[in-house]
């Protein structure tokens, strides 16, 4: 399993992903013990059809803390969420939660755009611009993240 505290977005991404594979290929969950663990919280959660796992959901609240915190202390970091907002805002308009936080579209603009690189997908010169925004955003958190977890 990826770690969570080498790279907490990876993290997130990595588990989304796994309950997406576990809810197409159930029965893949038997050649891995990791797997079957997974598919067997995705029972216990009662997310077989659709949600995230508690595991994704409290990292992506870490995540939330430490984007709040910055915001507050760092005027660069929140210079950068600002510049980002205008497609953030597209992003959540579009989906079925458009309230949710920036961190948490900053993923699923991740996690989409790595499932459209599945499909072999064009992907825009502009979204590749706003991932390159997303994904450093991302990498500032992580890095704070690995950075509090490396000092306890």
């Amino acid at each position: 399993m990826k770690n969570k505290r080498e790279n907490i977005a990876e993290y997130v991404l990595y588990l989304w992903q796994i309950e997406d594979y576990l809810r197409a290929f159930p029965e893949q969950a038997e050649t891995h013990e990791e797997l079957r663990d997974l598919k067997e919280m995705l029972h216990r959660e009662g997310k077989i059809e659709g949600g995230h796992l508690q595991l994704a959901q409290n990292a992506l609240g870490e995540m939330e803390q430490i984007h709040s915190e910055l915001l507050q202390e760092d005027a660069q970091y929140r210079a950068m969420v600002m510049r980002l907002q205008p497609a953030l805002n597209i992003l959540k308009s579009k989906t079925d939660r458009p309230t949710m936080s920036d961190v948490e579209a900053c993923l699923v603009l991740l996690y989409q755009i790595m499932m459209l690189r599945l499909q072999k997908r064009e992907i825009s010169e502009d979204t590749q611009q706003v991932q390159q925004q997303a994904t450093r955003l991302l990498q500032i958190i992580s890095r704070c993240y690995y950075d509090d977890q490396t000092t306890i």
